[in-house]
């Protein structure tokens, strides 16, 4: 098990990924002691080369050795002739995103495409493994701590699995997206995943987040200014923002509104160390703040699926469930349950209703909507029919 730790070493392994059709690649990395997630360490693997049954090399790539620069992988990844493989690439992308502002483009997301061939909702990375390369898989060291160093061989073996197996994920998902001819909804669904505003989060916007009971204007600003502070506190510092203080502790605050440190003292769900010293000087301006705005937020919109839409939203949800199995989708991948509540309360600007999810679903639910088909359940099956006027 080959583990790259200098530059050099990672320049000339990228070189040969460039002359590959698909490089496959996942990260380990640490989250619970910062806001920002911490790279432990990469895993790379080649295709096997041509006439040959085995895969090609399959590497470690250490982050944390001492000066080595992972330039050379983000040249990789701007390399639009080498496909980079991910299996629910999310995370992985935040970090690369956060580290240098760069994606691995093209990309692929084993996750994504096993759900457009109809493998379920969320199918995790064992299942593929089980059901298309047919291999057991030792998950006993995923909760490891893979910031120690030196890895163990056990640790080093589980690793190297993430990606060695995801060879032949991607090359069965892949033949199944072009013999469909669905390609195009997996590139849908990656475009997300390559927008930056998927891995933004502005202290500003950081209070639409925070689940409250109260709707009052003012105690939303208070909440505003709490989130705010918190957000960029935890940003700026690097450090878990149920660090400086967890959401149900902000809407006490909110809702106690504490001008002074004794008032923060009487504080049930405070941390101790938020009672005083920096933490304590933001909370108290932010409440400040929020007492004195005059901008006050607006109350979320009622919760869509008001009675008069429930009758409506059930049939959709009916037919999602017809026309997904149909296509043999994920139905999670279609629409969301509130995706059906907003269409049955008259919103018309949702994924739901665009692209290749329109096709399948929206242009029905939009024609159900209107009161121009109806369903009829014939058997076992639900079929669509048109209502005459």
């Amino acid at each position: 098990m080959r583990t790259i730790a200098t530059t050099a070493e990672l320049a000339e392994f990228c070189e040969l990924a460039k002359a590959q059709p698909y490089v496959t690649l996942d990260t380990e990395f640490l989250r619970e002691r910062t806001y920002y997630s911490k790279l432990c360490l990469i895993q790379a693997a080649l295709p096997p080369a041509s006439g040959k049954a085995a895969g090609g090399p399959a590497v470690l790539i250490d982050p944390l050795a001492e000066g080595l620069s992972l330039e050379p992988l983000y040249d990789l990844f701007r390399h639009k002739a080498t496909v980079k493989v991910f299996h629910a690439a999310r995370q992985d992308l935040e970090i690369f995103f956060h580290d240098a502002g760069v994606f691995p483009d093209p990309l692929f997301d084993t996750q994504i495409a096993a759900m457009v061939c109809g493998f379920g909702e969320q199918v995790g990375y064992e299942t593929l493994v089980k059901k298309i390369a047919r291999q057991p898989l030792d998950k006993s060291s995923r909760f490891t701590d893979w910031s120690h160093r030196p890895l163990s061989e056990a640790q080093a073996a589980y690793a190297l699995a993430d990606v060695t197996h995801l060879r032949a994920i991607y090359e069965f998902l892949s033949a199944q997206l072009d013999k469909t001819g669905r390609a195009p909804w997996l590139e849908e669904e990656v475009a997300v995943l390559l927008n930056p505003e998927t891995y933004i989060t502005r202290p500003d916007e950081a209070w639409t987040r925070v689940r409250t009971r109260s709707g009052s204007p003012r105690f939303l600003a208070v909440v505003r200014e709490l989130a705010r502070f918190r957000e960029s506190f935890a940003q700026d510092r690097d450090i878990p923002r149920a660090r400086v203080f967890k959401d149900d502790a902000l809407i006490e605050l909110a809702s106690t509104k504490p001008l002074t440190e004794a008032d923060l003292g009487k504080s049930r769900l405070l941390l101790r160390d938020a009672r005083r010293g920096e933490i304590a000087s933001g909370i108290l301006a932010a409440v400040k703040a929020g007492l004195e705005a005059r901008d006050l937020p607006k109350p979320a919109p009622e919760e869509p699926g008001r009675p008069g839409n429930a009758a409506l939203a059930d049939l959709l949800r009916v037919l999602l469930k017809a026309k997904s199995d149909a296509a043999g989708v994920a139905p999670r991948l279609i629409a969301s349950a509130a995706d059906l509540d907003a269409i049955a309360s008259g919103a018309r600007d949702l994924p739901a209703l665009s692209g290749w999810r329109s096709e399948v679903f929206g242009q029905d639910a939009l024609r159900l909507a209107a009161g121009e088909i109806a369903l009829s359940a014939q058997g076992g099956a639900v079929k669509v029919v048109p209502v005459s006027g």
